[in-house]
């Protein structure tokens, strides 16, 4: 299998099925691990140089950290409800605790913090949604910590894509600091499929095509991007879900589109 592809594992003493380490990405900036906790069990953590968003991708939990208590948030019980998360932001040196108030998929997306901002709950009123694209490049949008959004180093979307359709395309990249132009930033693909037993494909590649992978992602599997143009296609039949993490040394997303189809972009 691909080394950018991180398959899940049997869930450990923690609850731990997907976990992705800037060592273990061979990176500098961005971490993430999925939790699948039985109803009761309990996640704390401390993010220590780290800033955290957590992502409830389905089910309810009691959230809190060192300074604040959120209470049982969350809503849907599959992200293919298609309707906002609640996540909560937690800045470094705090700690979460995470209470499954029913079978409860976390998402821990991390990245080096600074302390700049306290704890917050971001409900799902506070979302941003949007629909890119037309035809079978549409797609549907759903921002949950933004550029415009308080962070040190954080960006989190999430994408949903219906069978038949492609997404992050025209295929764009962002792996130079070269600001105004580009900015340098890691990202991961957390994908799941609708039905379960199908495949999304993305590929992976550069301009001088050192890197030129094409990937068959099952559901619930992580694809890294530590370069390059990343488009995805979603088979007819079977809809696309994912979570994007993205970090750097510079908290902006400015890409750069592949000269040969960029063609493609409305004029």
């Amino acid at each position: 299998m691909s080394k950018l592809i991180v398959s899940p594992h049997t869930r450990d003493a923690k609850g731990n099925i997907v976990r992705v380490t800037p060592e273990s990405a061979g990176w500098k900036y961005v971490g993430f691990e999925v939790y699948s906790l039985k109803s009761g069990e309990t996640l704390q953590r401390n993010t220590n140089d780290q800033e955290v968003c957590l992502v409830l991708l389905s089910g309810k939990a009691n959230v809190s950290t060192k300074e604040e208590q959120f209470g049982v948030i969350g809503q849907r019980m599959s992200v293919f409800e298609r309707i906002p998360p609640y996540s909560v932001y937690v800045p470094n040196d705090d700690q979460y605790t995470v209470v499954a108030d029913t079978d409860l998929e976390l998402a821990v997306c991390a990245a080096p913090g600074r302390g700049t901002y306290p704890a917050r709950l971001i409900r799902p009123e506070d979302v941003g949604v949007e629909t890119r694209g037309s035809g079978s490049m549409e797609r549907h949008i759903q921002n949950i910590l933004p550029e415009q959004n308080a962070a040190d180093s954080l960006l989190v979307v999430e994408v949903y894509t219906p069978g038949g359709h492609w997404s992050s395309y025209p295929p764009h990249k962002h792996d130079q600091d070269n600001l105004p132009h580009e900015s340098y930033l890691e990202e991961t693909y957390y994908h799941e499929v609708n039905p379960g037993q199908g495949f999304i494909m993305q590929r992976v590649y550069n301009d001088d095509r050192s890197l030129n992978e094409t990937l068959v992602v099952p559901n619930r599997n992580v694809v890294l991007v530590p370069e390059g143009y990343h488009p995805v296609s979603a088979p007819p039949g079977y809809d696309s879900y994912y979570l994007n993490v993205m970090a750097g040394p510079t908290r902006t997303w400015k890409f750069h589109n592949d000269p040969d189809h960029e063609w493609l972009f409305p004029r």
